[in-house]
């Protein structure tokens, strides 16, 4: 399963969020869709109060690595 376009234009943790729920939508079956969501979710919530710009580009560029090894599993 190839992952989302455009996966470069993401800069902020929102559009981050967006386009891994995006992702989450291409996922075969109902229950992994949920579970990926659920921990989506959670990654948000626990990087919620992140200020640092560089850790946050850290961040997103790791999210969608795992997001692109997810897509391909």
């Amino acid at each position: 399963m190839a992952p989302l376009p455009k996966a470069e234009l993401v800069q902020s943790s929102l559009q981050l969020y967006r386009y891994l729920l995006r992702c989450c939508r291409q996922l075969p079956e109902e229950h992994i869709r949920q579970h990926y969501r659920h921990t989506i979710r959670q990654s948000f919530k626990v990087h919620a109060d992140e200020d640092n710009p560089e850790r946050i580009q850290q961040i997103i560029k790791r999210a969608i690595e795992d997001a692109d090894w997810v897509m391909n599993k």
